[in-house]
């Protein structure tokens, strides 16, 4: 039995989708049942409610073998500790006492980083609390998301940018989710592998931001510009979008750190490397989304 968490979220329902495919049992837990299509619903078990729940995993992992474990984004957390580790805990504790063997977990770049990391280190802290129960455990590690663009469908529609706090010319891994639920599938379903590691996850290429804005431009055939802000003016952006103080101190670390180099020590190699490019990313699912309006 494979238990799926965040079925219904951009990640979780593509892992979902691929282990359907199958004849492997599936069980989720699902926020909202009701938001799983008829077709899932007739196909898994669901247990309701939330994974951070102590009563809800005990119940999900009972008789099951193998998680896919994703903290779900809580941009008013009043700590990272309460997003990610505090959350994380009570799946830990059930973990063991319903014994589980293997876990795949998303989880960030950055072991070794010199400095603090916000988000990321507080992922890499929630690997340590997995690994800690013993549970054969693959942390996939993962620069940005190509899909973290899509937050900026409207204000690319309305005013033709984007922005963040990295340099425009400093090239960076990005990965499409895609790939990540490829790369997922594949280790919950090999019964084989066992102890405790990290499995990067970084993408065919590095691109700037500046890159990034070029290849919209051509794929959308209008202009789009890279706008990289101070962080005083990413904080008050963020601050308006609904972030609580620590989640948006959070992301400006990440953001510095990854600046400083946080995803650039990680080789590619052919086994960490994926196929989606950005700019057939951008052509199947930025430039619809951006059109749609």
């Amino acid at each position: 039995m494979i238990v799926v968490t965040t079925p219904t979220g951009n990640l979780g329902s593509q892992v979902l989708a691929s282990l359907l495919k199958t004849d492997e049992p599936v069980r989720v837990i699902a926020r909202a049942p009701s938001r799983l299509p008829d077709r899932v619903r007739a196909r898994v078990e669901v247990v309701a409610g939330s994974h951070g729940d102590p009563d809800v995993v005990d119940r999900a992992f009972a008789s099951a073998d193998t998680v896919f474990w994703v903290v779900p984004p809580d941009p008013r957390a009043e700590s990272l500790d309460a997003a990610f580790t505090d959350f994380t805990r009570p799946a830990c504790e059930a973990l063991t006492r319903q014994g589980v063997q293997r876990v795949v977990g998303i989880s960030a770049l950055g072991r070794g980083f010199p400095r603090e990391a916000g988000l990321a280190t507080a992922s890499l802290a929630m690997d340590d609390l997995i690994a800690g129960t013993g549970v054969g455990y693959r942390a996939l590690t993962m620069p940005a998301f190509m899909e973290n663009l899509l937050a900026f469908v409207p204000v690319i529609r309305s005013q033709g940018m984007f922005f963040s706090l990295i340099d425009g010319d400093r090239p960076l891994p990005a990965v499409a989710s895609r790939d990540i639920a490829s790369v997922a599938v594949r280790l919950l379903l090999d019964r084989t592998w066992t102890g405790q590691d990290s499995v990067p996850v970084l993408g065919p290429q590095d691109l700037a931001f500046d890159d990034i804005a070029r290849i919209i431009s051509e794929v959308l055939d209008r202009p789009v510009r890279y706008q990289r802000l101070a962080p005083d003016e990413f904080r008050a952006a963020m601050t308006a979008a609904g972030m609580s103080d620590a989640m948006v101190q959070g992301m400006v670390d990440m953001l510095l750190a990854k600046n400083a180099g946080l995803d650039s020590a990680e080789p590619r190699t052919p086994r960490s490397a994926t196929p989606t490019d950005f700019r057939s990313w951008c052509e199947e699912v930025l430039a619809p989304a951006v059109l749609a309006g």
